[in-house]
């Protein structure tokens, strides 16, 4: 039977062939180990895979939920032209700290765009702002607002924007209806949402790799 060690080993041998690593990434999970940030950073698979997803849409703005070190916010402002924008939210001011010189470094600063705060609250203000819509919007924060998340990303989208939720496996845990877990209870309500809603057509697989075993979303914006 598959274990975790294999998992591992076929991810890094996926990595090192399709997306290898350069040294403003390495950099970036360096100092995000330094800074003491916690090592839940996307797998490098993972961030060639957002990086993919937002070329094959086109996308010219992105919007990120959750930025952590700037990990996966690098690979995602990579796949955007010159004058494209990336807006990333992040709740804990050292964790922005640490993005934005990642950022910088990785030449992305005039690219990415790094808010503080509670998600919901820069949400709120980006509406507010009246921001052209997002192509592509990634979902990798607290998971108990999982579905308060898909609710705003569907206000800021348009037509055919991708919307991508990170970790609803959960490790399996995603099927307990009767879950008193935070995170669990979150993402079955995101996924509920995604099913019922009629502006959204999407999908979620499982997943298994270095990151243990977990699964991801996808949601298409109708017209």
């Amino acid at each position: 039977m598959s274990s975790q060690p294999q998992w591992t080993a076929v991810d890094d041998y996926f990595t090192g062939l399709l997306a290898p690593d350069d040294e403003a990434l390495a950099a970036a999970l360096r100092d995000s180990a330094a800074a003491g940030l916690p090592a839940i950073n996307v797998a490098p698979n993972q961030g060639k895979l957002l990086q993919l997803l937002a070329r094959i849409q086109g996308a010219r703005r992105v919007l990120e939920i959750g930025t952590l070190g700037g990990y996966s916010t690098i690979w995602l402002a990579r796949a955007l032209p010159a004058d494209g924008r990336l807006i990333s939210l992040e709740f804990k001011p050292e964790h922005a700290e640490v993005a934005r010189a990642n950022l910088a470094r990785a030449g992305l600063d005039k690219v990415a765009e790094v808010r503080t705060g509670p998600a919901l609250d820069s949400l709120a203000a980006l509406h507010a702002e009246g921001t052209d819509p997002f192509d592509l919007v990634f979902i990798d924060a607290d998971k108990v607002n999982n579905a308060r998340y898909v609710e705003w990303s569907l206000k800021l989208s348009r037509p055919g924007t991708l919307i991508v939720l990170d970790n609803v496996g959960r490790s399996g845990q995603v099927v307990d209806a009767a879950s008193d877990d935070p995170a669990v209870r979150g993402t079955r309500e995101a996924l509920d949402l995604i099913a019922r809603h009629p502006k959204l057509d999407g999908t979620a697989v499982q997943t298994v790799g270095t990151k243990g075993y977990d699964g991801f979303a996808l949601a298409r914006v109708l017209d």
